[in-house]
This record gives C-alpha cells, structure tokens and sequence, in this order.
C-alpha cells in the first residue's frame, strides 16, 4: 500500500537567479560560437584527465565501500523518515522510476553498443589478445561502468539528502546535507553556493543524457526509415521530446513520472526476456554467470587501475567519462531517488538502489552486448564497424539480426522516448527543487525553464562536438560535485553517528524500563509468596481462637444432627425398657392390690338383707 505525503510549494530562490543565467549564458557561447566552445571543453578536458584522474578513479571506488558500510553496519536500521514512517510507493514502482529517471537511456544506449566497442578498441592490457579473451574483457567493463560504481553515487547523495530532509526537516538542497560541517552557513553564501554548483553539474549531466537520447532516437529513425541521422533531426527529436515532457510535468511526480516508469520498467522486460528468449539462449546464461563472476573477481583492480605507463586516452574517453557523467548526474539522481525513498531503512534502500540495479546490469548487458559479440565472433563485421562509426545504431542493426526485429526496433525507440521524457521530467523536477530552496513540489513554470535550458545545452553541445563534446562537458562539470560529495560522507556520519547514540540511548531507556517493571513483576511474586509464609503463622495464631469457638459451634451442632440420627433408636429401646420395667412394677402393685382387695371381700361371712337395705334407706 502506498502512503501520500504531502509537500509545501516555495518560491524561486537566489540560487535560480545566478544558475539559470549561467547555462542561458552557455548556450548563447554554444550557439554563437561553437567552434571556440569546443576548444575551451577540449583544453579543460586534458587538464582534467591528466591531473584528476586518479581522483575519480579513487573517489568512486570509495563511495561503494561506504555505502556498502552502511547497509550492514548498525547505521542500515536507521529509517529515511520519521520512525513510524512507511514507503511511498511500492517497490515495483520504485525501482521503475529508479531506472526511468534517466539512467534507463544509459542501458538502452550503450546495452550493445559498449561491449562491442571494447571488443573493437579494447583495453591496452587486451590489445592482440584472442576473440574471447576480449569479448568477456568487453563485457566485464560494460558492466563495470553500470554496476555498483554509478549507483553507489547515485546512493550516497541520494541517501545524505533523504536523511537531511525526512529525518532532520531539512530542505532539499545539497547544502542541507553540510549542516554538521558548517552549521547554519548552509543558509548564507557558501550554502548557496554547494547550491549552484549541483545546479550546474546536474544541467551538464542531464543534458549529455538529453543528447544520448537525441543521438539514439535519430539513429534508429535513419535506420528505420529514410530519416537523415543529421544534426537538425537531433534538434527535431529535442524539440518534440521537450514539449512532451511539459505535459508529463504538469501532471508531477505522483502521476506522470509514476505512470511513465512504470510503463518504462515493462516494455524493457519486454526487450530483455525477448533477447533473452529469441537471441543466443545458452549463450547468455552461460554469459551472465561468467560475466558477474569474472566482475566480481577482478572488480578492486579495475576500480583502481590507472594505467600510469600509458597515456591513459583509453580510459579518460571510456571509464573516467562514466565515473564523471554518473557524479554529474549525482544531484540530479541523488535529489530525485531521495524523493522517492521516504520511509525505508537504509538497509533496505542500499538493496534496492545498489544492489538489484547491479544485478539488472550484468543482465541487461551481457542479453544484448553478448547477443551483439556473438553475432561479430560468428562473422557480422557491419555490427562492429558500425559501432566504432555510428554507435548510436548499434542496438537497432543487432535487432534487425533477429525475428521480429522492425517490432522490437519500434519497440525501443518508443521506450527510448519515454526515457527521454522522464528524464527531462525528473530532471526539471529536481533543478526546479534546487533553485526553490529545496521545495518538493516547486512550480511549473519554473520545471518548465529549466526544462528549455537543458534542451538548450544538449543542443549545443551536440552542434560543437556531438558525442565527444557530451563526454568533455561531463568529465569537466562533475570534478567540483565530486569533491562535494567527499566531504558529504564525513557530514553523513556526523549525523548519523549522533542519531545512532541517541536511538541507542532511547532503546536502553526503553530496555530498563523494561526490565524494571519485570524485575518489579518478579521480586513483587517472591515477595509476596515468602510473606504470605510469614504472616500465615502470625493470622493463624490470632483467630485461631476467634474461629476455634465458632468452628466448635458449628462442628457440635453438625456432630449432634449425625448422632442423633445414629443413637436415636438405641436410646429409645434403653428408654422403652425402662419405662416397661418401670411400668411393670407398677402395674404389679396395683394388680396386687386389686386382686387383694377382692380376695378379702370373698372371705368376709354375707349379711342379711333387711340389714342391707336398711342402710341403703339411711344413705
């Protein structure tokens, strides 16, 4: 079940007011004078690379130890919101708009265009090595560069900012996050400031997504059809996607961008189980296996490999200008999957944004760059040359290899499409929240801004320098953020150190008011039991007495009804005898006595009767 929270809308801050102008003010350079634009990215991208290198190598490395920190130490219990708070969405929905906020255009892009490109230019340590050697080096560095290195970014900011904001009432700002480090200067000029960096980071970021986009759908339109894959196509398809987006944001983030990712996250499954089933079968189970095992393996020695004795052009154009594209997108991602992640444990996030992207991604790339190396190790060179030529058609000629593949082909350029308009959605949703003092629901009209100044940048970076000129914009843009994001890792576990002590103080309250109410409980029985004992003898003794006449009483009476009943006839045949003997002599006497009166009457002499009668007369 989903919970819906609601958020305040705030106006536009100072930090709009000095980034907007900035990109406008880049777009004009791009516009008016590409050519000078496209020296200055050139000169400040081989600055980058030869004296930074080594810092995005080393940065990125250490944030997915960090995260991973987290998520099984105490800290992963803590919940991105209040205790009682639950998530906002469900997790098929969440990690739908997880992929569709822009780093679902990284998948379908480079899917089978980076394995067959690093089997056609592979790494100097795989230069002249055999066909397999190179294609699962080819595959292990696809994978390496959209596994848990670019998500690990991704969690860090994302996580520091919903703990910043659902945990501490902050706003959602990267400056909120600097609060243990700086205090309430998060507020004033160096706050703004962390403000307008992100903001100018992330535009970079997502307008190199934008172009990606652009580049891909014009590619599969050519391919198609007789669309010319030219720079004015490009401008058409941003056009086209830009007003798109408009509706999409109109509707905001619990309707457009829900919908639109969820119908993103189906029509990949789609793609994939498609791949999976039409393409190479066993091929890519065996693959995926190797692949993850292989990554796995040989993962801390990509992470920190520099290369020092080689000019390092191979991995300043392949895995420094991902590390850089992914920081970039940082803010962006960071503000966005913060947004959505309200109520869950850090535990539980670090799962869902780090973990299962990862997985998703050695299977994704292995079911298409492993369909695409297969096709070229069994003698479709056009899938190799094209990738080194025009990569953008890579996915759409391994399509075409396959059945159904004009469907799957429309297929994917409509999930392209929808990519692309959530990303522009999610994008100008968090730029709008940057510049509106860090408002979860900030206006439309101010999305809608920011949504033409991206559309603004993409297309002059592309009329410049096309896809060299995204990367260069990347790799440039993203070294401040990264250094941010360095120091947003001491300011994380400031905070989270003293909401640990304090959760741990309030469960050790908890836990001896616990055991002091059962130690009450327990002792209060005992207690009780062992008086009862004493006091028992003491009652016992005082109405013994009382009882004792009482009982006695009662007993006599109870006694007297049982032995009446039991004595009732003896005492009467002792009474009756008695009585009759009593009676006999009695009646003895007096039968004696009337039988001696009558005897003497017998024996007196008669009398005459004159005599008798006689004294009759005188009576």
């Amino acid at each position: 079940m989903e919970n819906n929270y609601e958020y305040k809308t705030k106006k536009q801050s100072i930090v709009f007011w000095i980034s907007a102008p900035l990109v406008a003010l880049f777009v004009l350079w791009g516009a008016l004078s590409p050519g000078s634009l496209e020296s200055f990215s050139n000169s400040a991208l081989a600055s980058t690379l030869s004296n930074f290198g080594w810092f995005y190598m080393l940065s990125t490395a250490f944030f997915i130890a960090f995260v991973l920190f987290l998520a099984i130490s105490p800290f992963g219990k803590l919940r991105l919101g209040k205790p009682g708070e639950r998530p906002e969405y469900k997790f098929y929905t969440w990690l739908g708009m997880l992929f569709s906020a822009g780093i679902g255009v990284g998948f379908v892009f480079w899917g089978v265009a980076e394995p067959a490109l690093y089997f056609m230019d592979p790494h100097p340590n795989y230069i002249g090595s055999p066909d397999e050697v190179r294609a699962s080096a080819g595959l292990r560095y696809a994978v390496f560069h959209w596994a848990l290195h670019p998500w690990a970014i991704f969690s860090l900011v994302a996580l520091t900012l919903a703990y910043v904001q659902f945990r501490k009432d902050q706003p959602a700002l990267i400056s909120s996050a600097f609060q243990p480090l700086i205090g309430d200067h998060t507020r004033g000029p160096i706050g703004k400031g962390i403000d307008v960096l992100a903001v100018l980071a992330t535009s970079t970021g997502v307008a190199t997504t934008f172009g990606l986009s652009a580049l891909q759908i014009s590619g599969g339109l050519s391919h198609l059809t007789d669309i010319p894959n030219v720079s004015l196509t490009h401008f058409i398809v941003i056009a086209i996607v830009t007003v798109l987006f408009i509706f999409s944001a109109a509707s905001g983030v619990n309707k457009g961008i829900k919908i639109l990712s969820t119908l993103n996250l189906t029509i990949a499954a789609i793609l994939l189980i498609f791949m999976v089933i039409v393409g190479p079968t066993i091929f890519i189970f065996n693959g995926v296996v190797s692949t993850i095992g292989d990554y796995i393996y040989n993962v801390v020695h990509m992470s920190l490999d520099l290369n020092p004795f080689d000019d390092g052009a191979w991995l300043g154009a392949n895995t420094i200008f991902f590390w850089a594209w992914h920081i970039s997108w940082a803010p962006f991602m960071g503000i966005f999957i913060a947004r959505i992640s309200r109520g869950r444990t850090i535990r539980e996030f670090v799962a869902g944004v780090l973990i299962v992207p990862s997985i998703l991604a050695a299977i994704w790339f292995t079911a298409f760059g492993g369909t695409a190396l297969n096709m070229i190790m069994d003698g479709n060179e056009q899938i190799g040359h094209l990738v080194q030529s025009n990569v953008e058609v890579a996915l759409f000629v391994t399509l075409a290899e396959l059945p159904l593949g004009f469907i799957m082909s429309i297929l994917s350029i409509l999930l392209i499409l929808i990519f692309f308009i959530t990303s522009a959605d999610s994008a100008s949703y968090v730029l709008a929240a940057l510049s509106s003092d860090g408002s979860l629901d900030p206006k439309l009209i101010i999305k809608v801004v920011w949504g033409f100044l991206i559309a603004g940048t993409a297309s002059v970076l592309l009329w410049s320098g096309g896809l060299e000129g995204l990367q260069t914009a990347s790799i440039v843009a993203a070294l401040p953020f990264a250094i941010i994001m360095v120091a947003m890792i001491f300011s994380l576990l400031m905070m989270m150190g003293r909401d640990m002590k304090a959760e741990q103080l309030w469960t050790v309250r908890k836990r001896t008011k616990k055991m002091k109410k059962e130690v009450h409980s327990e002792m209060y029985d005992k207690m009780k039991e062992n008086m009862y004992d004493d006091v028992k003898e003491e009652v016992y003794d005082e109405i013994r007495g009382e009882v004792a006449e009482q009982v006695k009483e009662e007993v006599y009476e109870e006694f007297k009804e049982e032995v009446y009943d039991d004595f009732k006839e003896e005492v009467y045949d002792e009474i009756r005898e008695e009585v009759y003997e009593e009676f006999k002599e009695k009646i003895y006497e007096d039968l004696r006595d009337d039988l001696g009166d009558q005897l003497n009457g017998d024996l007196d002499p008669p009398k005459d009767d004159s005599t008798s009668e006689k004294k009759d007369d005188k009576k």
